[in-house]
């Protein structure tokens, strides 16, 4: 914009959407590169990298003595990284923390927390050192290992990335969310990783499936129990995206005369145990753990929940199975292995390609290391040949030095002398011109040549490289391997008990007796206890009692319809006794001008015979009728104007119907079709009409039925000969005594 567009007082215009665009894109990137994500070559994030390498130049090392928190804090604050000290200090606590990071960094003294989910003491009062595992991962930055950039004020440098002697980015893990994208690495075993990256140099072409047979999965430093899954655990490392579910460790106390109670010893990773307890005691508030009589925390140093059964009787396994299902007993870790490939480019990789990366970084330390000790020995050889020949023309060299103006222009002429070489003789004490003094200059210069001929093999063989790096890699295995006290494996593996869904379910309901009434415009409720007596019950205008049973909470009830659907509800979930109840039809999908034909029960192990009013039907089993959702599970096929009719229990050998024509007919069960759907095939034929009532019997038994005074009839096979045939017959006017209702009395399904 030239200097005549630009308004009075020196305002320029800016495009709004243009300005936010790239300064947000701006702010993404720095976010991104700068902040939220690991260099896969280190693992580390920039804040961690700085607080490493400014504890480095403060002399924290592992044998060292520790200084203040607040001391680390400030310089990383004013030298490196220009962000909040709380931020930092947060930063360098978890680098402590042996609940946080499997490996830890950092040294700490004092109190740095705990899993409870208390934060650390102010950093006036805290005190740190590196670990051994940060010297590993800091190890060759004086040796030109890495590129160093000037500081955001351009005073000082820092490292871009560290030699990252040891495999940060899988050990430890990491988290973080950036714009746009987060990551999620959860930390594993040292040693298995060691022996995954030496398959991979000998195998370049190892494929995922191979390194998993090194890497077992996850270590997390709280322990814990894996539920692995071999085919899940391919794709995530395969890909860089997938999860793993980790419960906590839990065994059963005995406690003497068939008395027991769960003792809890290790929890999942980044789960607060004073927030699962709290939740535990809200869930026994609501009552949702009826098997739970009390939880109690006697934790020391070491992880001690204690859990106690509501009753001896109960199932351990299924007590725990549904504090997994509602607790953080059981948590899901996600791996989103999203990292900077290279420093600068964010990508989700996988293990092979992580690991892979990681020992191309190392191969590129080693080979600037090498070239950096190459050069200080050249220089030194360089060095000891002058000393060598100042030894050799000792005189002339002292003459020079007394008698010449310019002695150094002179030893160069008079030896053919490098200016290195001369400056070195010229420095030389006089304390170093003993005949011993020589011995050691050729002892160290043949050394020095033996070294430099290794180093130029080195370099010169990429195969020579990869040994090296091996031999590194497999000390570090054997510093940290499993028989150490750091490198033993914490988590675990198990399989999950399959235990029904159902028994869970049953299990977080407190188990108690109620009674469920239905009424005859199909509005539910449930009264408490088992009660027979319900003259008293009200009502809603124009509205009666149409069936009632006995039942406990944790039961499932089955709704059967006119249109032939079963609908399921769970007991706990009915409205209470004090109103009038929920119409079911709000409670499941049930479809206009459809009614309740029934309710019962859930059993399971039964056969249910279930009839259209056009006498059609067949049998079904009562455990393929149970629906998952509330628009219930078609089962006797309808079209209006047929309706379903009847549900009866198929317990026995012999059908009984009766029409509303007043005709019974009695048949074999085994005439009628077993099927889990369709129209069902003819149980009784009528010229008009349709079904009155149907049952099933035993012959051994007899057919019963109950009057409508309450008088209960009988008879036997013998007496039913008259009546017997086949299925779709006609029937037979009943026997004297059975009521004009033409029903056989109330069933309890």
């Amino acid at each position: 914009m030239g200097k005549d567009l630009i308004p009075p007082g020196g305002i320029e215009p800016v495009d709004l959407r243009s300005a936010l665009e790239e300064r947000y894109l701006s702010y993404a990137l720095s976010t991104i590169t700068h902040r939220a994500l690991p260099d896969v070559r280190d693992g580390l994030k920039p804040v961690h990298r700085r607080l490493l390498y400014a504890m480095r130049l403060l002399k924290l090392d592992p044998n060292a003595g520790f200084k203040k928190c607040a001391r680390v804090v400030g310089d990383v604050m004013g030298k490196y990284h220009p962000h909040g000290d709380q931020a930092i200090y947060d930063a360098l606590v978890r680098l402590a923390q042996d609940f946080a990071v499997r490996y830890p960094m950092v040294d700490g003294q004092g109190n740095f927390g705990n899993i409870d989910g208390d934060s650390a003491a102010a950093m006036r009062y805290t005190e740190a050192r590196l670990t051994d595992i940060a010297v590993r991962t800091l190890d060759g930055l004086d040796e030109d290992a890495v590129d160093f950039r000037e500081t955001y004020d351009g005073l000082d440098k820092e490292p871009i990335v560290l030699p990252g002697g040891f495999p940060n980015l899988l050990a430890n893990g990491a988290a973080g969310i950036a714009v746009g994208m987060a990551t999620s690495i959860p930390p594993h075993n040292i040693g298995e990783l060691c022996a995954a990256a030496q398959h991979l140099i000998k195998t370049p072409g190892a494929s995922t499936a191979e390194l998993l047979q090194f890497v077992q999965g996850p270590d997390f430093p709280t322990g814990g129990i894996l539920v692995k899954s071999d085919a899940a655990y391919l794709e995530a490392y395969e890909t860089g995206r997938g999860g793993f579910r980790v419960r906590a460790r839990w065994e059963v106390e005995d406690l003497g005369r068939g008395t027991w109670q769960v003792v809890v010893t290790e929890i999942p990773y980044q789960v607060q145990k004073s927030r699962l307890i709290e939740k535990i005691a809200e869930l026994l508030q609501a009552r949702k753990l009826p098997l739970l009589d009390d939880v109690r925390d006697e934790s020391a140093e070491d992880v001690r929940l204690v859990l106690v059964p509501r009753s001896k009787n109960v199932d351990a396994a299924l007590l725990m199975e549904s504090l997994f299902k509602l607790t953080d007993l059981e948590s899901r870790f996600s791996l989103n292995m999203n990292v900077l490939s290279s420093g600068r480019i964010p990508m989700v990789m996988g293990i092979k390609q992580a690991l892979q990366e990681w020992l191309d970084h190392r191969k590129d330390v080693l080979v600037r290391r090498s070239q950096h000790r190459l050069a200080q020995i050249e220089h030194r050889l360089e060095v000891l040949g002058g000393y060598l020949i100042a030894y050799l023309n000792l005189d002339e060299v002292i003459r020079i030095i007394r008698e010449e103006d310019d002695a150094k222009a002179s030893l160069k002429a008079a030896f053919d002398l490098t200016d290195v070489q001369a400056e070195a003789i010229l420095n030389m004490r006089l304390r170093s011109l003993r005949k011993l003094e020589e011995i050691e200059i050729r002892k160290e210069h043949d050394k020095l040549t033996a070294e430099r001929d290794e180093l130029l093999t080195l370099l010169g063989s990429e195969a020579r490289q990869w040994t090296k790096i091996g031999k590194q890699i497999a000390e570090m295995a054997k510093a940290y391997g499993p028989e150490t006290p750091l490198g033993k494996r914490r988590t675990t593996f198990g399989d999950a008990p399959e235990h029904d869904l159902t028994d869970i379910h049953q299990a977080m309901i407190e188990k108690e007796p109620i009674t469920v009434v239905i009424s005859q415009k199909g509005w539910i409720r449930a009264l408490k206890g088992h009660q027979s007596d319900l003259s008293s019950l009200s009502f809603k205008q124009d509205d009666s009692l149409k069936l009632h049973l006995l039942a406990e909470t944790t039961d499932k009830l089955l709704v059967f319809t006119t249109g032939g659907k079963f609908f399921t509800l769970g007991a706990d979930k009915l409205p209470g006794g004090r109103g009038h109840g929920e119409p079911i039809r709000l409670m499941v999908d049930m479809e206009e001008g459809q009614d309740v034909v029934d309710v019962f029960v859930y059993r399971g192990d039964r056969k249910l015979l279930v009839v259209s009013d056009e006498a059609r039907g067949f049998v079904v089993n009562e455990a393929d009728v149970i629906a998952n959702t509330r628009k219930g599970k078609q089962v006797l096929n309808v079209t209006m104007p047929t309706e379903a009719r009847l549900c009866v229990a198929a317990e026995g050998d012999q059908v009984a119907i009766i029409g509303r024509n007043r005709k019974l007919l009695v048949f074999p069960l085994a005439q009628v079709a077993e099927m889990s759907r369709g129209r069902g095939v003819r149980l009784q034929r009528y010229r008009d009409g349709g079904v009155s009532d149907v049952t099933v019997f035993k012959s051994g038994e007899g057919l019963s039925w109950v009057d409508s005074s309450g008088r209960s009839f009988n008879r036997k096979m013998e007496e039913l000969t008259d009546w017997r045939g086949d299925r779709a017959q006609a029937g037979r006017l009943p026997p004297n005594g059975f009521p004009r209702t033409n029903t056989f009395g109330r069933r309890t399904l």
